[in-house]
């Protein structure tokens, strides 16, 4: 029996209908709504032997009709009601993107205020009617018809169903719901707001920076605040959120000054004269991150050796940075002579005795490494007087160090004098959103300059929305360059409530650069002189 031969669809084909998958294809590329309707119309339009249309082509009209120039083609949502009212009497199932281009265009601007009801409908329904999963991408189009409305409560629905589908809105969304509380005149939304922008953003755009402008200026935004408050509580309170925000409410009375700033190198606004925070994790997100690192260590290492590093760790707080020994002696060290070099090491835990009054920090090294030094009298001697002084934790055979310097310095919650770019398996096990944050504020590099120590210290202060004690905002905006000096602020507050100029902000108690000893005064010089480029060396210790 001859087996018959299947045909080869041609290229471009979807379905029974390649003239028309072409034509529609072709309508896409070019944007043509008008074309790919009188395509479709023309496809549907005999009754005895109708063509039959795939999911794929339904899909493709309603994207032209969701994207469509009204001025060119007028009316889209009405077409995409009657290719939808089609799609679902042919059987042929809608995705997420179905649902969603078809909400985008009923609930596109030129239509009346109805539309963005039935737009919601569409996508709170989409689950129960359809098995579908909504996606940003869907309730987006929506909360831009309600925040052209002026209509705060729907807005606030929408974003309830958001988050009862686990769907986190960006900043567009985030901006849209401040701009129609601003409109509303709720200031306590705008507060809310103002907090979910900044946790959902660093810098703003310019379009949402217009809408935080907008708001202050206001004299709804004028009206809110209170005169007295605790200011003990207030500072509790920025420590306990890491820095850069207290969240109690607004602060103050009166009038807003918005001003456009910059700010200096060392983080004081060019406008107010207040100088920026550097903003940490806060003390939440900084335990959640200790036990989550703890956790995997115990699954990884022997759990009794990283148990006694936790109870000895108990005793033994008082540490303002943690050392990763190896990464330090092995810096640089890969050529013919090179080695393990405690002389680099030693010259780091000098500096940081000389930028912290004499207090010793806690090197973390691989007793492997002990064992060998400890065969030169004064590698020995100067072990001993480490030890002696608390300066020194070694990590028993078989272990990673690289877990127990972490963990260390996040429950410490002190700095990390380490070039490790901490990319690899282990810091991706971690999976943590506030992880780059937190190394941005705690980890120190390091280079050396005529066989001095020269620590590269956390950049002064976060590029972040922040909200001070005395309850004024700054806003930093987007800058492409990423040039600092550059960007430009949003500087907002009321008269008379900037502190002090050389006052430092409050923050969750990591140590801060010490000014006394500036042995950083040639980090630009040596990195000039320095031209070997920063590697992190043979770093791991296992065996």
């Amino acid at each position: 029996m001859a087996t018959a031969t299947r045909r080869r669809p041609r290229r471009g084909s979807k379905g029974p209908n390649p003239d028309l998958s072409r034509t529609l294809t072709d309508c896409t590329r070019r944007g043509d709504a008008a074309a790919a309707m009188a395509a479709f119309d023309h496809a549907v339009s005999d009754p005895d032997a109708p063509t039959r249309l795939s999911a794929h082509q339904y899909n493709q009209l309603l994207h032209l009709l969701a994207t469509a120039d009204q001025s060119s083609f007028p009316s889209p949502a009405v077409a995409a009601r009657r290719v939808f009212s089609h799609m679902l009497q042919a059987g042929a199932p809608p995705s997420e993107a179905t649902i969603t281009n078809l909400a985008r265009v009923t609930a596109a601007p030129g239509n009346p205020a109805s539309a963005a009801d039935e737009a919601f409908e569409l996508v709170a329904t989409m689950k129960d009617k359809h098995g579908l999963t909504p996606r940003l991408r869907s309730y987006s189009p929506v909360l831009a018809a309600f925040r052209r409305a002026g209509d705060a409560s729907k807005a606030y629905a929408v974003e309830a169903h958001m988050a009862a589908a686990a769907v986190s809105p960006e900043e567009p969304d985030v901006a849209a719901l401040l701009d129609v509380s601003s409109t509303a005149g709720d200031a306590d939304k705008v507060y809310e707001y103002m907090h979910k922008l900044r946790q959902t953003v660093d810098c703003v755009s310019q379009e949402t920076a217009q809408v935080v402008e907008g708001w202050f200026r206001s004299d709804k935004a004028a009206m809110a605040g209170k005169a007295d408050w605790d200011a003990a509580q207030v500072k509790d309170a920025i420590v306990l959120n890491g820095g850069g925000c207290h969240r109690l409410g607004w602060l103050g009375t009166g009038p807003w000054t918005v001003q456009r700033v910059t700010a200096g190198a060392d983080g004081q606004c060019v406008g107010c004269k207040c100088r920026l925070a550097s903003v940490d994790i806060d003390m939440e997100e900084t335990q959640r991150f200790a036990d989550s690192v703890a956790a995997l260590a115990l699954e990884r290492e022997t759990k009794a050796n990283f148990s006694h590093f936790q109870e000895w760790l108990e005793e033994n707080k008082d540490y303002e940075a943690i050392v990763d020994g190896a990464n330090i002696a092995l810096y640089q060290q890969n050529f013919a002579e090179g080695g393990f070099s405690f002389t680099q090491l030693d010259a780091v835990v000098t500096e940081l005795r000389g930028r912290y009054h004499g207090k010793w920090p806690l090197v973390i090294l691989h007793n492997k490494r002990i064992a060998k030094l400890m065969e030169n009298s004064s590698n020995r001697h100067l072990i001993e007087t480490w030890r002696e002084n608390g300066a020194l934790y070694t990590t028993p055979s078989g272990s990673n160090d690289d877990w127990y310097w972490l963990y260390a310095a996040i429950k410490l919650n002190c700095l990390l004098v380490t070039n490790d770019e901490m990319r690899d398996h282990i810091f991706e096990l971690l999976g943590s959103s506030f992880f780059p944050k937190w190394k941005q504020r705690h980890r120190v590099k390091y280079t050396f300059n005529k066989g001095k120590a020269v620590l590269l210290m956390p950049p002064p202060y976060s590029s972040e929305i922040q909200e001070s004690e005395v309850g004024s905002w700054h806003v930093p905006m987007e800058e492409k360059s990423g040039d600092e000096r550059v960007r430009i602020w949003l500087c907002i507050g009321r008269t008379g409530t900037c502190k002090q100029p050389d006052e430092a902000p409050t923050t969750n108690g990591v140590a801060q650069e010490v000014p006394p000893i500036e042995a950083s005064n040639g980090v630009q010089q040596s990195l000039q002189e320095d031209k070997a480029e920063s590697i992190t060396g043979k770093r791991k210790d296992r065996d």
